[in-house]
């Protein structure tokens, strides 16, 4: 497959948000899976192609010895790194309750967070250093002349004898299968065609870009000069295929460092025709708005900050689009504005970690709206289980038909309802008649033109911290937003027979 690195991730380890159980009981030890994975390689002779990286649950400079001497060439620190910048291990990640402000959104906590870069930079120094003293113990300097020398390692009675149940345990039957790599090191540098040996570095991540799309749209003389003006409009079309990753990054990055996130003024209109690959769309920023007919890949939208994604399908697809997939897994991870658009169904944790994007799809996949935290979604159709898992903000609306949706909604922290909010009512529906307006969804039509009585087939669905959010609850008079980029100030009323406070007063007058 070409692959530059093979990843052996371990049982131990893993995200905070996880139940116990599945942190202490699910999967196995990496050093099982670095063993065989280095062994299979070895035996058939292509270890000298690609890198082994090895996470799990590595903490210390003694765990990254080890994996050196199992096969592995680079080590993966996850949960240790996080400690080490301040995470306490509370378990609340999902909550928006951390309390010391390293998974939350509420500005008060995030003000806790204790970590500054200097922390992580010092643990590591420390790992380091201990890998040092056990080469020196071991009698080697070279840290590579250690890598897949699982001769040197050896059962350790003492850890045997603390606890009962591992007495007679053997261990030496897992490991006997690893080649002996003691005189032959030939695996550690590559071969080229020519058979000369040169280091991995020379040939492993060598792929680069996927394709010169993305260069070719950030070298486009309409978008320099726009990004360069800061003003104007440009509208350019460009085909696409699935190994074109990552399309308008890099557009995105210029803008960012001429006008920083919020700062351009312009505007660019990119239109695609094919399929995209992987995470198409990521990290847009305002004012610029990309539209694609055909399909994409999974990360549609990841991390995006502003502008627009539209999806279509080519208008002689031949399938119903509401009911085929146009976009695939993980879309808007992490976005945190934006408006997204997708004339057909999503695949699964559609808007996982979404903090502020506004998305309209015609279905999607399991675990929808996972750790939401911000953000509005819309959905005209069916979606899989474990709906809001995690969620701790932003409001989900769901259109269900077949009477199933209920079943499908995780009721751990959000609560559902019926849309009965005037102010929701016209969100949902600004929302569905721009995504007519964008794509000409059929299914967006038909919700229109039958509005009374397919308004009563939309549940609701939001987190406690949604709960006085206008859109929820009905309320006097209050402002809706229907897209990220629309204004959200709040108007200023009054209820007959209530006193203006002085601030109420200067704000009038003004």
């Amino acid at each position: 497959a070409n692959a530059d690195v093979i990843q052996i991730s371990g049982g131990d380890g893993g995200t905070g948000a996880s139940p116990l159980s599945s942190i202490k009981h699910a999967g196995c030890p990496w050093e099982f899976g670095l063993t065989e994975a280095h062994s299979a390689l070895l035996s058939n002779g292509l270890r000298d192609r690609v890198v082994l990286r090895v996470d799990g649950g590595i903490r210390t400079g003694r765990d990254v010895l080890m994996a050196a001497m199992l096969g592995a060439e680079e080590y993966g620190f996850g949960t240790i790194a996080m400690i080490a910048e301040g995470c306490i291990m509370a378990r609340v990640c999902h909550l928006n309750t951390c309390p010391v402000g390293v998974t939350s959104q509420k500005e008060e906590l995030r003000k806790k967070f204790p970590g500054t870069p200097e922390h992580v930079v010092n643990f590591f120094h420390f790992v380091a250093e201990e890998v040092r003293q056990l080469m020196a113990h071991l009698g080697y300097s070279k840290f590579e002349d250690l890598i897949g020398r699982a001769d040197l390692l050896g059962e350790s009675k003492n850890q045997k004898l603390r606890v009962s149940k591992t007495e007679g345990i053997k261990l030496s039957p897992f490991f006997s299968g690893v080649p002996d790599s003691q005189n032959d090191r030939s695996f550690l540098r590559a071969k080229r065609e020519d058979g000369s040996e040169v280091p991995k570095s020379d040939v492993v991540h060598i792929n680069g870009a996927s394709s010169n799309l993305d260069r070719d749209i950030s070298n486009d003389k309409g978008v320099k000069k726009v990004i360069a003006d800061n003003s104007g409009e440009v509208s350019i079309t460009f085909p696409i295929r699935n190994t074109d990753r990552s399309i308008c990054a890099m557009v995105s990055g210029d803008i960012a460092r001429a006008h920083g996130n919020k700062g351009f003024l312009g505007k660019i209109n990119v239109a695609f025709e094919g399929s995209a690959g992987q995470s198409f769309g990521a990290y847009l920023l305002p004012g610029l708005n990309v539209r694609l007919t055909g399909e994409a890949n999974d990360y549609v939208g990841k991390s995006m900050h502003g502008g627009e994604i539209v999806v279509v399908p080519q208008v002689d697809a031949g399938f119903v689009p509401a009911e085929s997939s146009i976009v695939g897994n993980a879309c808007l991870y992490g976005a945190t504005g934006g408006d997204f658009h997708a004339q057909g169904r999503a695949g699964e944790r559609f808007c996982v970690r979404n903090s502020g994007a506004f998305a309209v799809a015609e279905g999607a996949g399991d675990h929808c709206c996972e750790y939401m935290t911000g953000g509005v979604v819309v959905m005209l159709g069916s979606v899989g289980r474990n709906v809001g898992a995690g969620m701790t903000g932003g409001i989900g609306y769901f259109y269900d038909v077949d009477g199933t949706f209920e079943s499908k909604l995780n009721k751990e922290i959000v609560k559902v309802q019926r849309v009965i909010s005037s102010v929701g009512e016209a969100q949902l529906k600004n929302m569905i008649e721009r995504h007519y307006e964008k794509t000409g969804s059929e299914r967006a039509r038909f919700i229109l033109n039958n509005w009374d009585q397919e308004i009563e087939k939309f549940y609701q669905i939001y987190p406690p911290s949604e709960s006085e959010s206008p859109a929820v609850k009905e309320a006097l008079r209050q402002s809706v937003r229907v897209s990220s980029s629309s204004p959200d100030g709040a108007l200023c009323f009054l209820q007959v027979g209530s006193q203006m406070s002085p601030g109420q007063t200067a704000r009038c007058a003004d």
